[in-house]
């Protein structure tokens, strides 16, 4: 803690509240009833007689089935600071029966005096459960803070280090920073927190601060950017690193939330992976950790974050023992730097955040409130060079891991997958790529050694892009054609037989021309029968058209059965390399040597560094 702050006395969790630079839905923080107004500038609220404020929100519950089982928690009490005579009730929620009111009084708060309500249950926390208090105004009134403490010491005092990395987004990483440096002025957990930002571009011009260290990178993607943070977390001696995106959309509160947990926790192995808001719309959950099984699953996507409904059932579940294939995102993601086996896998960009989670020995939690907004939306992102990087890294991930060995059949499937998505939706130009990425894969982990950035492919994809790139939207799009309806169980049974008019002759002067949202790329049943297909960006400011070519899906469909053949035929000789080179690209001597660290800088700290010999070939 920082000079004169004592971490017992530091709150578990304190109110979040709306900010206008990250997310204004109201309902994810507090319900306000009656005469009740939030003051956003002000962080308060306040009432007049008959006004409510209720707290079962996303942002601001207390998840006290996760701090029971994960930190044993067995006290705790609630700190309300503001003014005026209110009746408070605190609820304690359960999934198997009724919730029970572990509070309900009239109360006289007092400006500058803060009171306590112990809250702790008569029978303990139970694993499953969650904590929230609610105000009824008996006067006029005003309510400034809320804290959840416990009398209890914390068992270790973490030192965290945040770790971002940044190519080319100067604007954002500089207001990232900005916000870090206002938050460092007023945390009590400024001697324990450090933030380190990765330049991969070399072009964001922040100036190091006792808070912040800048650090000049090459341009290795994220996965090299996270592995010079890491190394970095390491020679400062820290115990926990946070990795981060550039853009950093979060509340300052899920950090004081993550720190305070970690310091908590009975598993030293504990790591808390944070959740992303729908660009779109920030009331709507994206993914709360997530799955890996032959594709990434997404946990809670669609959940409606202004409901109080699905925010308990979702925190209800996600208390559950976590699956062995759960991984958590690198937009926020806090782990110890005692458990780390394996460094991030020089994947470039794609991939790496799941290999991570599953090749280390972390036991996962995401916490309410400890959540992401970012501003760009994840289907638009889609391109033939993300799903080049995709397709290897789903392939390495059951080359790799044990626990996820689906055999050659598996493998098989997920090429298949892939495959057929793209050529049924005329995207030819991603087909190309896609027969790349088989292919790197098959040559093994030596290719991830030589081509850590990546820049031969890159160039590689990109010349070979002509349609499938987004251009700005001008006018309206195309006028839509339909000759075949989807909806049709006729018609779509023959655009099946036909795979999709690759087998129908003239096809692409007869089938139908559609405008569809980028959201719906690679969704079947809207392209039947579609020969032409405009996709548009979410706010309609940018579009790119695809067109059914018989002559160039073929080409490129026979390279790919032939990539399927090969991938079958060396499948086991393919795994026993990826396992072999795997272990080696995932340890200190590969990162310090290819990011040009000096030795001396890599001295001290948990030990992450195995000898190993050197991948890559000679030129």
């Amino acid at each position: 803690m920082s000079e004169g702050i004592d971490c017992v006395t530091a709150p578990l969790q304190s109110l979040i509240w709306p900010d206008p630079d990250l997310c204004t839905e109201r309902d994810l923080y507090m319900r306000l009833d009656g005469a009740a107004a939030l003051s956003m500038n002000a962080q308060e609220i306040r009432f007049a007689p008959g006004g409510g404020a209720n707290f079962n929100t996303y942002a601001n519950l207390f998840n006290s089935g996760k701090w029971a089982k994960y930190c044993d928690l067995d006290q705790l009490s609630l700190h309300l600071e503001g003014g005026g005579t209110f009746e408070l009730v605190v609820f304690s929620a359960h999934p198997d029966h009724s919730y029970i009111r572990l509070i309900n009084e009239v109360i006289t708060l007092e400006a500058g005096i803060t009171q306590l309500f112990d809250v702790t249950p008569g029978a303990g926390f139970e694993n499953r459960g969650a904590l929230y208090f609610q105000l009824r105004a008996l006067s006029d009134g005003v309510l400034r803070r809320a804290d959840w403490h416990t009398n209890r010491a914390p068992r270790r005092t973490p030192n965290l280090m945040l770790s971002i990395t940044t190519f080319k987004r100067e604007e954002a990483v500089r207001r990232t920073v900005a916000r870090f440096e206002r938050f460092m002025s007023e945390t009590p957990l400024k001697a324990h927190l450090h933030l380190a930002v990765v330049d991969n571009g070399k072009s964001a011009k922040i100036v190091s601060s006792p808070n912040v260290t800048l650090i000049p990178n090459e341009n290795l993607g994220g996965a090299g950017g996270f592995a010079r943070g890491l190394i970095e977390a390491q020679n400062r001696g820290a115990t926990h690193c946070l990795f981060m995106d550039d853009d950093a959309a979060n509340h300052p509160g899920a950090i004081e939330r993550t720190w305070m947990f970690l310091a908590h926790a009975t598993d030293d192995r504990l790591a808390i992976s944070g959740a992303l808001a729908n660009a779109q719309h920030r009331w709507q959950m994206w993914e709360n950790g997530a799955v890996f099984d032959r594709l990434c699953h997404p946990q809670f996507q669609g959940r409606d974050l202004r409901c109080a409904e699905d925010v308990l059932d979702m925190e209800f579940a996600s208390t559950g023992e976590k699956p062995d294939n759960f991984y958590g995102g690198w937009w926020f993601f806090a782990f110890p730097l005692a458990h780390v086996d394996h460094m991030p896998f020089p994947f470039f960009v794609r991939g790496d955040d799941v290999s991570f989670s599953l090749m280390n020995d972390f036991q996962i939690v995401n916490l309410p409130g400890v959540i992401s907004f970012q501003d760009e939306d994840f289907s638009s992102k889609e391109s033939p060079q993300t799903l080049y990087l995709d397709l290897r890294g789903h392939l390495a991930h059951h080359l790799v891991a044990p626990g996820l060995d689906i055999g050659r059949t598996g493998v098989l499937r997920i090429l298949g997958w892939f495959f057929i998505r793209s050529f049924l939706s005329c995207h030819y130009e991603t087909l190309a790529a896609l027969n790349l990425s088989v292919r790197d894969a098959i040559s093994g982990p030596e290719f991830f050694a030589e081509n850590a950035d990546l820049a031969g492919r890159r160039a590689d994809i990109k010349a070979n892009m002509q349609n499938e790139v987004w251009h700005d939207l001008t006018t309206d799009p195309p006028a839509e054609k339909r000759r075949f309806d989807p909806d049709r169980r006729r018609d779509r049974a023959l655009m099946k037989l036909t795979l999709n008019g690759h087998l129908f002759p003239f096809f692409g002067r007869v089938g139908n021309h559609v405008t569809l949202p980028s959201a719906l790329r690679g969704h079947r049943r809207p392209l039947w029968g579609a020969a032409r297909i405009t996709y548009v960006s979410p706010d309609r400011s940018r579009a790119y058209t695809v067109r059914h070519d018989k002559r160039r899906a073929w080409r490129e469909m026979t390279r790919a059965l032939w990539a399927i053949f090969v991938m079958w035929r060396d499948y086991p000789q393919i795994k026993a390399r990826w396992r072999q080179g795997y272990d080696t690209l995932t340890q200190g001597p590969f990162w310090t040597e290819i990011l040009q660290i000096d030795k001396t800088q890599s001295a001290g700290g948990p030990t992450l560094v195995k000898e190993a010999p050197d991948m890559r070939r000679s030129a």
